[in-house]
């Protein structure tokens, strides 16, 4: 074919053996796994199998499946058997891993009994990005994800799912059983007996899912959530921010640097909600630092009183908004926000002038509350636009300052809201669409977690050598 590029012969022979280190380009990010894993002393990580067994089969050495999964993670490859079919194909694979094909299962079960191991390696990555000065500001954004598991929906039962779902199905079965009369009033033929055949084995059928709702819905009671899921078990039903939505998943937590937006700190939860994850990731962020003083910006779903302080007494500055949960506002009634406190005098300013006074202080919900009010509320000319009472009551939490200065941190900065969401949203948008529509493919908290860190190491590797290059970060990691 003239005046087009030419291919090589299929046939055509070499003089000379090509090698496989030919065809691997010195930058590639092959080159930097090989070399990553390579430094690391797996058997100090605890991964197994660092000692071969003097009897047996010989089996893969850990370094050659590591890398083969970081590698493939990397290249959004997380199935095992498309591993197993990459390292038959694969040139980058073959160099990596010494042309060594090992079975779908080898590779599964690597990832399977090496959970942990493979969090550490996360973590030591990380700890390599603080040495070579890419978290030299100590200040992170913390978010929260829900990502689908295995498990479907439909497998997963809630008290308030089983119920609907027994009345669906005893509505029905009277419905079926109402037809199956109607059919009985009209004049037999094999038509209508066909007809009555049919609405039996369906009646029959409800009364057996019915019969296998009823075992589940005891098992359920069992548990101490009351939510059991079928193929996953520690996967749960969680809301999502849609309206009436919701998926049956994990809540994935990070931590991300505020400068090169890379993960410090990630933890994988089965509790649908954020409220007690803010100190856990802001001591994890904070020892990832290696840092005196920590700063954390967060969203109000993070907003709980006891984390607020734990962060404090930990020299974590945290800001974040505070949910605005009373109705007042809609009754058209003041809320606390319009009572100023005067903290020298330890009292209340009401929006009529008036001020209310301390009076007493109760332990509600392992809080110390500090009541104050006015003793002139029921002759003041404003009551019925503050309160339906005979007094206005205002409670103070003994720490409320903490909470007040870091509102006040927020309203000095509002820019920090914006700067949360695009640190934190942007890996947990990359992550999900390296992962695809399935998101994970493991079952069980603690394979799920070693899943994840493995999704962590790659997006952090991918920033480091998009920020540095490839050269640079092998320099970095050989020392």
């Amino acid at each position: 074919m003239k005046r087009y590029i030419e291919g090589v012969d299929r046939s055509q022979g070499t003089l000379l053996p090509e090698q496989l280190d030919d065809w691997v380009h010195e930058d590639s990010p092959v080159r930097v796994v090989d070399v990553f894993v390579d430094e690391l002393d797996l058997a100090d990580l605890g991964f197994v199998r660092c000692e071969p067994s003097n009897t047996g089969r010989p089996g893969y050495h850990p370094s050659i499946l590591l890398k083969l999964y970081i590698y493939g993670y990397l290249n959004r490859i997380q199935s095992s058997r498309r591993l197993e079919r990459e390292a038959g194909r694969n040139i980058e694979v073959m160099w990596l891993v010494g042309r060594l094909v090992p079975d779908h299962k080898t590779i599964a079960d690597f990832r399977r009994g090496n959970g942990g191991a493979i969090k550490k390696v996360c973590t030591g990555f990380v700890r390599l990005c603080r040495e070579i000065g890419l978290l030299a500001k100590p200040s992170v954004a913390i978010d929260g994800s829900k990502f689908k598991a295995v498990n479907n929906r439909d497998r997963n039962f809630t008290k308030g799912k089983l119920d609907r779902r027994l009345a669906q199905i005893e509505e029905s079965v009277a419905r079926y059983l109402h037809q199956m009369d109607s059919a009985d009033r009209q004049e037999r033929d094999d038509i209508h007996a066909a007809k009555i055949e049919r609405l039996q084995e369906k009646v029959e059928r409800f009364r057996q899912e019915m019969v296998r709702l009823k075992e589940i819905e005891k098992e359920m009671l069992e548990t101490p959530d009351q939510q059991i899921s079928l193929t996953d078990p520690d996967s749960r039903s969680m809301a999502t921010s849609g309206r009436g939505s919701g998926m049956v998943g994990y809540n994935t937590q990070t931590a991300v640097d505020t400068e090169h937006h890379l993960i410090v700190a990630h933890e994988v939860t089965n509790v649908g909600n954020d409220r007690a994850q803010l100190a856990n990731m802001a001591k994890a962020s904070k020892q990832a630092f290696d840092a005196d003083h920590l700063e954390v910006v967060a969203d109000r779903g993070y907003f709980n009183s006891e984390e607020v302080l734990a962060c404090v007494e930990q020299k974590i500055t945290v800001t974040m908004p505070k949910p605005m949960t009373s109705v007042n506002r809609i009754k058209g009634l003041f809320v606390k926000q319009d009572f100023r406190y005067l903290k020298d005098e330890d009292v209340y300013l009401c929006p009529a002038g008036e001020r209310l006074i301390y009076r007493y202080t109760r332990e509600e919900a392992d809080l110390m509350i500090r009541r104050y009010w006015s003793s002139n509320c029921p002759s003041c000319a404003m009551r019925s636009k503050c309160t339906t009472s005979k007094y206005r009551r205002i409670q103070r939490w003994e720490q409320e300052h903490h909470l007040e200065a870091m509102q006040a941190r927020l309203d000095a900065d509002p820019d920090k809201m914006r700067q949360r969401r695009v640190t934190a949203e942007h890996p947990f948008g990359t992550i999900k669409s390296w992962m695809g529509a399935t998101h994970f493919l493991t079952k069980r908290l603690p394979n799920v977690r070693a899943e994840m860190a493995l999704h962590v190491l790659a997006y952090n590797m991918t920033r480091v050598m998009n920020i540095i290059g490839s050269k640079a970060l092998m320099a970095a990691i050989r020392g």
